[in-house]
């Protein structure tokens, strides 16, 4: 995706986020996400049926939707990984918390009470 088509995209609130199973059908989920350097990041549980799937088959499907999935463009095709890297790591909160900003903060304060912040994975994907 070039710069200008992600910056567009990346005035969206929410993207749906379509993996897949083994079988082949897409599983749909509404999440926020931040744009930087060229790719687009996502937080999740690490233990969410999204991660897992994309351990199986990292191929996915996005489109700009409302806050319960309803599309508001067309699908594109990517990849998605898990990232691991401090530094990867860092700066996608950074660019989430950019974008997000107080709405974040409150999900983090949460989520670091109930522990459930140890457990989050960032997703990379390439559109």
């Amino acid at each position: 995706m070039d710069d200008s088509s992600l910056a567009a995209f990346d005035r969206e609130r929410y993207i749906n986020l379509a993996t897949f199973r083994r079988n082949g059908r897409a599983v749909e989920t509404p999440v926020w996400f931040a744009a930087r350097d060229g790719k687009l990041y996502v937080f999740t549980s690490g233990t969410a049926g999204k991660v897992k799937r994309l351990r199986a088959n990292p191929r996915i499907r996005i489109a700009p939707c409302d806050m319960r999935g309803g599309l508001k463009g067309e699908w594109i095709e990517g990849t998605c990984r898990r990232v691991d890297q401090p530094a990867t790591v860092e700066a996608a909160y950074a660019a989430l918390l950019r974008k997000y900003g107080l709405q974040m903060r409150i999900l983090n304060f949460f989520s670091r009470l109930s522990g459930r912040i140890r457990q989050r994975a960032i997703l990379e994907l390439e559109v």
